[in-house]
């Protein structure tokens, strides 16, 4: 069976003087998926999406979107996708009514879609104030709205929930959601790792202007194996517990005393709860809670992207 690829890009390259910003980019995103683009600061992300987007030209390789040449046919690709950057970009001195029917009319959209983006978005009773007025939330939502009056093949979102309460976040992740199920492709850039676990079908990580790592969220979470943590009753024992963990797992403890915490990080998938607590209740040590889950994809962002060149901290904190 055949992939269709909504974004695919090959060895982008593009620098800012001394500074690569994209070194040998590749991207394969295939239709109607959500891919979640996550990076450290610098790491290229904007950089890249204003290449896709055609905002740049990049210095080498080369990227089709939607089935267009960005570099050949940057026209075709506009025509092709949709657009919402860091920061809302409406007209505050409009009302958000007057703000949807002025993108509606620039973009031809069907009668009365400004109208239905706006119930949709729960912008209805605020649809006559100017949208200086709005909240963050509301604003972010308004721009949103304007992306998805003519739907887009491509839908790119460049953090577009930051600085947002959790409500409106929400309330975005639902607007993402049913505009992939309706199959439009996004490519989402955050830095909240919790949206893209949330989101995301495939995950790619740009790391130093390259796609370091990718696959979905389950399956970069099983690059880390499993952590163990125990809480232990006496702060005193917590080494004592840690030794234990180091033997179970084959890797270096962290340890917590103000949360009288230990845990460490297993890839051994025959290693169970029960014989973690059995093991250090045979080593005198009261347990007062203990845990063995999947990492975080916060957990896995820091594995993968901490610099080998970085002081290391100690792992056992006291």
């Amino acid at each position: 069976m055949t992939t269709t690829y909504a974004v695919l890009s090959e060895g982008l390259s593009k620098r800012y003087g001394e500074v690569s910003a994209l070194r040998g980019l590749d991207l394969a995103v295939p239709e109607g998926t959500v891919c979640g683009v996550l990076g450290p600061n610098g790491a290229g992300k904007t950089t890249a999406v204003r290449v896709l987007t055609t905002l740049l030209r990049p210095d080498a390789g080369s990227a089709r979107v939607a089935g267009r040449d960005v570099v050949r046919d940057p026209a075709g690709v506009r025509e092709r996708i949709a657009v919402t950057g860091q920061y809302a970009s409406v007209d505050g001195d409009l009302t958000g009514a007057e703000n949807l029917r002025l993108f509606a009319g620039l973009l031809r959209a069907p009668r009365g879609r400004a109208d239905e983006l706006l119930e949709r978005f729960g912008l209805t009773e605020a649809a006559g104030r100017p949208a200086r007025t709005y909240s963050g939330g509301m604003r972010r939502r308004l721009d949103l709205a304007a992306s998805l009056l003519v739907r887009p093949r491509v839908l790119f979102l460049d953090e577009p929930t930051t600085g947002l309460d959790p409500h409106s976040r929400g309330e975005i992740w639902d607007a993402v959601r049913e505009s992939a199920s309706q199959g439009t492709t996004v490519l989402l850039t955050t830095q909240y790792l919790e949206e893209a676990d949330q989101l995301a079908d495939d995950i790619v990580l740009i790391d130093g202007g390259r796609a370091a790592h990718r696959g979905t969220p389950s399956e970069l979470k099983a690059m880390l194996g499993s952590r163990a943590e125990v809480v232990v009753a006496d702060p005193a024992l917590l080494h004592a517990a840690a030794a234990v963990l180091d033997q179970l797992t084959g890797s270096v403890p962290t340890l917590d005393a103000e949360r009288r915490t230990v845990g460490a990080v297993t890839t051994d998938i025959t290693l169970t709860l029960p014989r973690i607590v059995r093991e250090i209740d045979a080593a005198g040590v009261h347990i007062v809670d203990a845990t063995l889950r999947p990492p975080t994809l916060d957990e896995v962002f820091l594995r993968l992207t901490e610099r080998p060149d970085a002081p290391t901290p100690s792992p056992l904190r006291s």
